[in-house]
């Protein structure tokens, strides 16, 4: 019999203190739907699930015929499952982590290195960057998913530091007056401007950012946000509130003046953003399918108990300004296929499917494609066949599913639609 090169996977779960609790948790939802013996812990966070050969990660496989496998093992012995363009160009190795991500609270302001930097910091300090990989990232939210992602437009900026004197005293008068005069002056001068404040925000002193911290917050809790501008519903009002809201989670954490530098962004379901190397960001919270190279290396400053390192997350930025809405990344829809619409960011590392096919369906055959990929079935019930392989694979809510290239794999529907994605490398 042909060994199996279509199986299903049971992936890694990581309980993040900044995850989702319980049931509310879609990570804790999907486990506990594919998997009957999994029962949700209602105190207990369910932050990440991981899809993919990471070795934090690894997943296992969920097939008879290979006893005691997991898919990084797997792998390494069926070089051909990845696709020949695939194996030549990432060392055999597949080359994306797939992940579901529950956020209940904040995590860390970052960025992640490009590959010449990742390098670099995990030759000098490997204990804090695990490997020598890059790390673009696409997040596409499942509910409604609330981050900070790029620098605002530097008007924005000047008007916090109008009207928000403890972050003009964190500042400083100097650099922001340099902020000011920047303006039409060309990216160049616009960017080293924004780097100065946004640098000396995040060296100030903590005891200096503990209390204006506390000054701003006493202020905004007594008075209530509006004392930041006079007309509610403004964008003094909302970061205000935002403020509020970090510190709760992380007290007197420098980051929380960083919502004055960074765009909010309220992504809604089917909504994607892509973050480059350099690209200052936070998750704040919701649920996204997450896909990314496969890397661990993130460059933290604030809003984290973990390990900061402000120096070089202030120098490796990238100072472009620009509205938030510049930062959402909009699938192509196939013109050959009305359920399927592709994420393709300008990375090699991965390509992430939409695949949404209505109720009325009866069959709907996936792609076979030149890169290994992996399926996670969101919504909806199906059962997967091959034409190489007689046996039938169930599929429901959770149900995760490693296809080799060149497969084909045909979904026989049950009542219901589903609701896919399905993470790829198209070279």
């Amino acid at each position: 019999m042909a060994a199996p090169r279509v199986f299903p996977l049971a992936c890694a779960l990581q309980q993040y203190a900044w995850g989702k609790k319980g049931s509310g948790s879609e990570v804790a939802q999907l486990l506990a739907s594919s998997d009957p013996l999994f029962v949700i812990e209602e105190d207990k966070p369910y932050a990440e699930l991981w899809m993919g050969t990471h070795p934090r990660g690894d997943a296992r496989i969920l097939d008879s015929r290979l006893p005691q496998k997991t898919l990084g093992q797997w792998i390494a012995e069926n070089q051909d499952s990845l696709g020949p363009k695939v194996k030549e160009a990432f060392q055999g190795r597949l080359p994306f982590l797939f992940k579901v991500l529950s956020v209940d609270t904040a995590l860390s302001i970052q960025a992640h290195p490009d590959k010449a930097l990742a390098e670099k910091l995990h030759r000098q300090a490997p204990q804090h960057y695990p490997d020598a990989n890059h790390k673009p990232e696409m997040a596409i939210a499942l509910t409604p998913f609330q981050g900070l992602c790029g620098f605002r437009p530097v008007e924005e900026i000047l008007t916090f530091l109008a009207k928000v004197p403890e972050f003009l005293f964190l500042i400083g008068d100097d650099a922001a007056a340099q902020l000011r005069q920047s303006l039409g002056q060309g990216p160049r001068v616009v960017g080293a401007a924004l780097q100065s404040c946004f640098s000396r925000l995040m060296r100030s002193e903590k005891a200096a950012v503990a209390r204006q911290l506390s000054l701003l917050v006493g202020r905004l809790s007594q008075q209530g946000w509006a004392v930041l501008a006079g007309a509610a519903g403004s964008l003094e009002d909302a970061c205000g509130e935002l403020l509020l809201q970090l510190h709760r989670q992380y007290p007197g954490d420098v980051g929380c003046f960083a919502i004055y530098f960074l765009n909010p962004l309220t992504l809604q379901p089917g909504e994607a953003m892509f973050l480059e190397a350099n690209v200052p960001h936070a998750y704040l919270r919701g649920d996204c399918v997450e896909c990314m190279a496969c890397s661990d290396n993130t460059v933290r400053a604030g809003l984290t108990p973990k390990f900061l390192d402000v120096p070089t997350l202030c120098a490796m930025l990238s100072y472009t300004p620009g509205p938030g809405r510049d930062r959402l990344f909009a699938p192509t829809q196939s013109a050959q296929d009305p359920c399927l619409a592709l994420f393709d960011p300008p990375v090699p590392d991965f390509t992430v499917m939409k695949v949404e096919v209505p109720g009325s369906v009866e069959e709907y055959q996936l792609l076979a494609l030149d890169s290994a990929s992996i399926l996670l079935v969101v919504q909806g019930m199906a059962t997967a066949s091959t034409p190489s392989a007689p046996e039938v694979i169930p599929l429901r809510k959770g149900s995760v599913l490693f296809i080799s290239a060149r497969e084909s794999v045909s979904l026989r529907l049950a009542a219901e639609g589903l609701l896919l994605f399905r993470a790829c490398c198209l070279l």
